[in-house]
C-alpha cells in the first residue's frame, strides 16, 4: 500500500487542485482515495451523479458544477465516466442486436457527456502552469486494434471520445502548451461494468488501476498531448 510520502503526481505544482467526475465509481472513488494521499495536494473535488452534483447528460448540471470551481486552483481534471450495459441490455455480439435507442445512450454518456466536460471544465486551467486532463476510454475503443467485432455501440462511443480528445487537445495545444490532454484505458478493472465480461482476461483492482493511472499521467510531457495509451504509457493504436 502507497503511504503519504510517497507521490504519485509530483510533476504538478505544489497544492494543486483535483477534479475526479465519475468519483463514486469503482475507479473514480479509487483515484479520490490516491489523490487524498497526494503528499502536495491542495483540494480534491469529487463529483458524481449519485451525489446530485453532475448529470452527463444534463449539460446545465455540468455548466453549473464547472462554475462552482471557478476561481480555485485546478491542475488535474480526470473523467472516470463510462458505461457499457444499457438499462440491462449488454453489448452487442452482431449487427442485427443494434437498438438506435441503445446505441444512442451510449454515445451521449460516453461521447457527448465527455465532450460537455472539456468545454466547460477546460477554461478553468490556467495557461501558464502544467495541467493534465485524462479521460478513461477502453482499448476495445481502438479501431486499428479491433480483430473480435461485437461490442458495436461500445467500440463505436470510445472511438468517438478519442476522436473528441485528439481534436480538443490540438485546439489547447494554441492557448495551453504545457497543458497534457489523454485518453487512457484503465485495464480489466474489477468494478461492476467489466465484471460480467473479465473471464480471460488479467485484471487488476481499482486500486491499482488508479495508482497506474495517475503514475503514467505523471511522467506525460506536453508533446503526448492528444494521444490515446494504456494505464502503463503504452501507445493504443487508433
Amino acid at each position: 500500500m502507497r503511504t503519504s510520502s510517497d507521490p504519485l503526481l509530483a510533476s504538478l505544482p505544489p497544492g494543486f487542485g483535483a477534479v475526479v467526475i465519475g468519483a463514486s465509481g469503482g475507479i473514480g472513488s479509487a483515484l479520490c482515495q490516491h489523490l487524498q494521499r497526494e503528499p502536495h495536494v491542495g483540494k480534491v473535488f469529487p463529483l458524481s451523479r449519485s451525489e446530485g452534483q453532475i448529470d452527463l447528460l444534463d449539460e446545465t448540471s455540468i455548466e453549473k458544477a464547472a462554475q462552482q470551481l471557478q476561481g480555485k486552483s485546478i491542475q488535474l481534471v480526470i473523467c472516470a465516466t463510462g458505461v457499457l450495459d444499457v438499462d440491462g441490455h449488454p453489448p452487442e455480439k452482431s449487427l442485427k442486436q443494434v437498438d438506435p435507442d441503445i446505441m444512442l445512450r451510449e454515445f451521449s454518456i460516453n461521447a457527448v457527456g465527455p465532450a460537455l466536460i472539456a468545454k466547460h471544465f477546460l477554461p478553468l486551467l490556467d495557461r501558464k502552469e502544467r495541467s493534465i486532463v485524462a479521460f478513461l476510454s477502453a482499448r476495445v475503443g481502438s479501431i486499428g486494434d479491433n480483430r473480435l467485432g461485437g461490442w458495436i455501440s461500445y467500440r463505436a462511443s470510445k472511438a468517438a471520445l478519442n476522436q473528441i480528445v485528439r481534436t480538443t487537445a490540438i485546439e489547447y495545444a494554441r492557448t495551453h502548451p504545457d497543458m497534457v490532454l489523454t485518453a487512457i484505458h484503465p485495464g480489466t478493472v474489477r468494478t461492476n461494468l467489466s465484471k460480467p465480461y473479465a473471464g480471460g482476461h488479467r485484471t487488476v483492482s481499482p486500486d491499482e488501476a488508479a495508482a497506474s493511472i495517475l503514475s503514467t499521467l505523471n511522467t506525460l510531457r506536453p508533446d503526448a498531448s492528444g494521444g490515446f495509451i494504456a494505464y502503463d504509457g503504452s501507445a493504443i493504436p487508433w
